[in-house]
């Protein structure tokens, strides 16, 4: 727990003095230097200067945290870098503290700066734009291909908006928001769209894909004239959280244009949604639940529409969407264009596609074969233990100055495993004076867009969440991702560090590991040596040393209409998976159970005869009448049931009282 030990606390108050006083007197920070350059019975920390740029270095902090601590007895990472075994004397305490702070000084810088490119978590802390390009990052892996597969070597894609085919009030909208290009997957997608054809785009989490297929059916609408009434345009998406945010960018970029969407999601009440589509739209953005109840009440029909969009098609599958995806397909006419966008392409999602699309091409960015991260965040994994796990969290708060409530630039998202942790270590930080809120799927719909909006705006610093916030999100500012707890598969970990380093933005994202989930390394280390991350010989050894992943947890309770982020069960209001994704082992998943054979034996007959008694008496079967019952009457109130001689004495003893008064 959050200052859990009084030793921790008179430490840490320690090291901070220390800190100060080495930053005011530069002569005791040289004589600081020079003690931690005597040699003492713990063996010397390496020297960090040696690290690469890249290198995120989190062996010294889990060393420099485990001597701060006073928990030498732990178990030691790596041998050659660990404390000794045995409790520090009281009078080396004061070097042993500095020691440690200078130690994780240094390894806190390391795990910050990545050379000019990659900014430090100091320098996003106080401008979370610094490095910003405004555009993602190019892959070189680009294919195109036509419906029989085959790559198409000479397909060239818009370079430039001006070379786009785009009305002049949507052409307005993309200057006012400032973006320099199309981003790659908005390249090769426009040229598709824009004649009409079924596309399939598989590309990463923040590379612009709502534009990608908006704008296209936008142009389409404004060409034909098309007129506000039943929707032409059907956008199916898995949370509510991304049916809201598409939604925004559709009146961001079409209501200028005179172009009408509503958005149609789960946990909130159905009449004021029900009212907009029944005053005429262009479109309709929703999620799989809320949409199919609108169509079997009649509020929502179908039948023209010619644009169909399925964004985030793998979480669709995921939470079990696919029969509401079929009876809503099945109102929709056949003749449409089909847009099917994905961040991962496994086989599920190209069976679905292949059902749903007619002759599609697929524009794929990067390997998606392959999990890849986003390359503008700099990704590290800290090897920690669960006594110093917490601390470790409070400094990287600090270091990204998400912790500092007079920063309102910085923010910051923390990815817990479980609900009830995550509503303890929110509690925690509050108390720590982190202005933070969590998200899971016992909170309710104004709660959730309480801690959304204020994140938003900068009064939270921080979210606390489960894997329901991992996609959809997408928050300017949001500079640091923390995995205080392992993800349970290596999609919802690139799908959690997503959350930052969008539009060309820079972020960190930072995996605290101990040996408990040291299974989960496996996945993240894959990752980041696909984007060239720097993986420390801490890691190594405790990827080494890990044992198997438990088998998954099957995901209980997929509802009707349940829709969506941050919910529970239920037709039209909460997540389809029960509010969340359990995580850990389970009985379900485990292998079914051969059933045993069937064995016929003949019946064995009692060794011995009961005992004589009285014969039983058989009741005859009871005759029924063939007349009908007498209905029963009804209970009259005890007021009708008095009679009126009774009504009349009391009536009589009435006058006699008023006589003889």
């Amino acid at each position: 727990m959050l200052g859990g030990l009084p030793q921790q606390q008179m430490m840490m108050q320690f090291w901070q003095a220390q800190q100060q006083r080495m930053q005011l007197d530069p002569t005791a920070a040289a004589a600081a230097t020079a003690m931690a350059a005597v040699p003492k019975a713990a063996p010397a920390l390496p020297d960090t200067s040696s690290i690469p740029s890249k290198a995120s270095a989190p062996a010294p902090v889990a060393t420099t945290l485990s001597g701060l601590l006073g928990v030498a007895s732990l178990p030691p990472v790596a041998p050659s870098i660990t404390a000794p075994h045995t409790a520090p004397h009281v009078a080396h305490v004061p070097a042993l503290a500095q020691t440690a702070g200078a130690a994780l000084s240094a390894a806190m810088t390391q795990v910050g700066v990545n050379g000019s490119h990659f900014p430090s978590m100091e320098e996003l802390a106080t401008n979370f734009s610094t490095g910003a390009t405004g555009k993602t990052c190019a892959d070189q892996e680009v294919k195109v291909q036509d419906p029989m597969g085959q790559i198409l070597p000479s397909f060239s894609g818009y370079d430039s908006f001006d070379a786009c085919p785009f009305p002049a009030a949507i052409k307005n909208q993309i200057t006012a928001a400032g973006f320099p290009a199309p981003s790659q997957i908005q390249q090769y997608c426009w040229p598709l769209a824009m004649q009409n054809l079924d596309v399939i785009g598989v590309a990463a989490t923040g590379s612009g894909k709502t534009l990608a297929f908006l704008l296209p059916a936008f142009t389409d609408i404004l060409t034909k004239g098309v007129a506000a009434g039943d929707p032409s345009l059907l956008v199916i998406a898995p949370t509510r959280e991304l049916a809201i945010q598409i939604q925004e960018e559709s009146d961001k970029f079409g209501r200028a244009a005179g172009i009408r969407t509503v958005c149609c999601y789960g946990g909130a009440p159905k009449p004021p949604q029900a009212d907009q589509i029944r005053m005429g739209v262009h479109g309709v953005v929703g999620t799989p639940g809320r949409i199919q109840d609108f169509c079997e009440g009649g509020q929502l029909r179908l039948g023209r529409v010619v644009k169909l969009t399925l964004d985030e098609a793998d979480r669709m599958l995921d939470m079990g969407f696919e029969p509401q995806i079929r009876k809503i397909l099945m109102q929709i006419p056949r003749q449409r264009q089909t847009l099917f966008f994905t961040a991962t392409w496994p086989m599920g999602v190209r069976k679905l596609a292949s059902e749903f699309l007619n002759g599609p091409y697929t524009v794929t960015i990067g390997n998606r074969d392959e999990l890849k991260g986003n390359q503008d965040i700099t990704q590290q994994v800290l090897c920690c233990t669960a006594t110093n796990k917490n601390m470790i969290l409070i400094d990287l708060l600090r270091k990204a100055g998400v912790a500092d409530r007079s920063n309102t630039a910085a923010k910051g998202l923390i990815f817990c495993s479980t609900k009830r942790l995550c509503n303890q270590l929110s509690e925690q930080l509050e108390r720590q004076g982190v202005p933070c809120s969590a998200v899971h799927g016992d909170k309710g719909q104004r709660e959730r867009e309480a801690a959304l909006s204020g994140l938003k705006e900068g009064r939270l610093k921080l979210l606390v969440a489960t894997d329901v916030a991992a996609r959809g999100l997408d928050i300017k500012g949001v500079t640091l991702v923390v995995n205080f707890d392992a993800p349970s598969n290596t999609e919802d970990y690139v799908h959690r560090i997503g959350r930052t380093g969008r539009a060309g933005q820079k972020g960190h994202a930072v995996t605290l590991i101990n040996d408990r989930d040291a299974h989960a390394l496996r996945g993240i280390v894959e990752v980041m040596r696909r984007t060239n991350q720097e993986v420390t010989p801490q890691v190594e050894e405790m990827l080494r040393r890990a044992g198997p992943a438990p088998p998954p947890m099957r995901r209980h309770g997929r509802g009707k209409g349940g829709d969506d982020f941050f919910s529970g069960g239920g037709h039209g209001g909460g997540l389809g998976h029960g509010g969340g994704r359990p995580s850990g082992p389970g009985l379900a998943d485990l292998p079914p159970r051969e059933p045993e054979p069937i064995v016929h034996r003949p019946p064995t007959m009692p060794d011995r005869a009961p005992p004589p008694g009285p014969a039983r008496r058989e009741r005859s079967p009871r005759r029924r009448s063939s007349t009908p019952r007498r209905p029963r009457r009804s209970p009259t109130p005890r007021r009708k049931q008095r009679s009126p001689s009774r009504k009349r004495s009391r009536s009589r003893r009435r006058r006699r009282r008023s006589s003889s008064s």
